[in-house]
Formats: structure tokens, C-alpha cells, sequence
């Protein structure tokens, strides 16, 4: 039997605000050039799309006390926060579309503030190669897409730790990060300071990527709002070279549609983010097709009926 998935919203977020490269900001029309719309109304999936977020341009600036862009980088998780909460509220999934992954801040902070609203516990999947636990004494760049998940927990400029309310938006428990394999120096000690849950490659090849999934679905229930956040860098750049960042060594097609398959098995998600897609360092958008067609496992497409 069919799993019944709920109405589904498009939320665009057309911005490389936090990020080091120019092209995120292409990254949500890449996804529906791919074809994820048509992808889950095939799906059966009730699907509206409200089309792009507008924000402030890309300044291209060097950072300002440790921060690029950062009046615009809240400017713009303003917008992603909003137009979530609204979804969220009409009964529906967001599916937000990046742009860069600072905004995840504004995604992750919508829903952690729905689930408080609602009484319902949240997990977030946080699918990337780089744990985005920094701040702005760790990292010379500045780039607030390196940030992010610090600025949930807490650990940042006022301006993005209290965007969604009372900081911290999210506790550190609710993370479980995945595929894990660039983590800065500075980076590593607050991840270890704060009990930050990684899982990285070298685990993953350890123990096996059905056994890491497994782990962080310990403690799901009913009651569980599960967050996807997906960074294309996720994947091995062999199979998705346009990203900004890519770093080798990542899970292969296989192993990504495992992670993307036992989610949709939790009957679980009920938001996600699909972030850091360039198409400007892509090859004719086969990116952007690898990302839509693990998007469609995420929602139950199998070799085989499984239910």
C-alpha cells in the first residue's frame, strides 16, 4: 500500500548570500529545470510551488567583524523563516530550495518553532560534508554558510541566533549529521565541546550506512517532526560535481539512495531543505538530476513495493 505523503510547498530561495562561490543563488530553477515538480506530482504528491523569495543582492564584500554579508544573510533567513512558518501553518511540507545553506537558519528555525507551537520533538538530518558548526573566530572566510548549525544552537551574532525567537532555536540533541568528512580545526573542538552527533565517512565505512541510519532514528516516534537538510556536497563529486565546495570521498549513488529510501520507510518528514546546488560548476544539470531523483526515494519511490 502507498504511503499518503502531505501537500507539499516549493519554497525558492535564490541567493549565494553565505557562500564562498557565486551560482547557489541558480540553484532553485536548476532544480526545477531537473524536474522535481513534475517528479512529485507523479509521485501523487499535492504540490504547489510559490515560486522564488526575493532578498538583497550579493554585495560581494570582504567580511565585516568575522561576517560577510551578514546584514543581508538575516535579511534573507527573514524571508526563508516567513514564508516557512506560513506553509508550516496551512497544513503543508516545505521543501525549501537553495540557494546557499545559511538558510538553513531561517528553514530549521520555522519548523523548530512549529513543533514547539504543536508539542511535537524534532530531529534533524543534517545530510553534507561539512558539520557548518563555525563561527566567526574560527574561520578566516567569514562565509555564513559554515555556520549555520552553530547559529541554531545558539553559538553566533544575536542578528541569526534569535531570527526565530529565544536562542537557541534547536538543542544540540536534535542533530544527527551524516557524510561528514570537512570539518575545520577550530571547528572540531567546538563540535566536541558541544556533544555535537557526527557521523562521518570513516564511520559510515565502518559500520555501514544501513547501521548509521539505524542510529539516527533511535529515539523516533509518532510524535517526531523529522527535518531533512540536504547539501548536494552530501554526495561524492564524482556523481555531483556542482557544488562549491565539493570534497572527495563522500557516500556513492548507492549509499545515498539507502539514506534517502529508509527516511521515507520512518513515514517521518515533514520538511526539507535542498541546499548548495551550482549550476554554474554543473554538467549539463546532471546535478541537479541526481538531487531530484534521490528527492523522489525521499518520497517513496522504490525498485520494489515494500510496504
Amino acid at each position: 500500500m502507498s504511503r499518503i505523503y502531505p501537500p507539499v510547498s516549493l519554497i525558492g530561495a535564490p541567493t549565494d548570500i553565505g557562500a564562498g562561490k557565486r551560482g547557489a543563488g541558480l540553484g532553485p530553477d536548476a532544480l526545477r529545470i531537473a524536474g522535481l515538480p513534475e517528479a512529485l506530482r507523479a509521485r501523487g504528491i499535492d504540490l504547489e510551488d510559490i515560486g522564488n523569495l526575493a532578498g538583497p543582492a550579493n554585495p560581494w564584500q570582504k567580511p565585516v567583524d568575522g561576517f560577510r554579508h551578514l546584514a543581508e544573510v538575516v535579511a534573507w533567513n527573514r524571508e526563508v523563516y516567513e514564508a516557512s512558518t506560513d506553509v508550516l501553518e496551512r497544513g503543508r511540507m516545505p521543501i525549501l530550495l537553495g540557494g546557499d545553506h545559511c538558510l538553513a537558519i531561517g528553514s530549521i528555525g520555522a519548523v523548530a518553532r512549529h513543533c514547539q507551537r504543536i508539542g511535537k520533538k524534532l530531529r534533524i538530518l543534517w545530510l553534507d560534508a561539512h558539520a557548518d558548526f563555525n563561527t566567526h573566530e574560527e574561520t578566516p572566510s567569514g562565509n555564513i554558510h559554515g555556520m549555520p548549525v552553530a547559529c541554531l544552537c545558539g553559538i553566533g551574532p544575536r542578528e541569526l541566533t534569535e531570527l526565530s525567537g529565544p536562542s537557541p532555536a534547536i538543542r544540540v540533541d536534535a542533530v544527527r549529521q551524516i557524510g561528514i568528512r570537512s570539518v575545520d580545526a577550530g571547528e572540531k573542538r567546538l563540535v566536541k565541546q558541544h556533544g555535537l552527533e557526527v557521523y562521518d565517512m570513516r564511520y559510515i565505512d565502518e559500520l555501514g550506512m544501513k547501521n548509521v541510519m539505524l542510529q539516527a532514528f533511535e529515539g523516533l516516534d509518532a510524535d517526531t517532526h523529522l527535518h531533512v537538510s540536504f547539501d548536494v556536497d552530501f554526495l561524492d563529486p564524482s556523481i555531483a560535481p556542482g557544488v562549491g565546495t565539493t570534497v572527495p570521498g563522500g557516500p556513492n549513488y548507492r549509499e545515498a539512495q539507502l539514506v534517502m529510501e529508509m527516511i521515507a520507510d520512518t513515514g517521518l518528514m515533514g520538511s526539507l531543505d535542498i541546499m548548495e546546488l551550482n549550476p554554474l560548476l554543473d554538467k549539463r544539470n546532471r546535478t541537479g538530476k541526481v538531487a531530484v531523483d534521490l528527492v523522489e526515494s525521499l518520497f517513496g519511490k522504490s525498485t520494489l513495493m515494500r510496504d
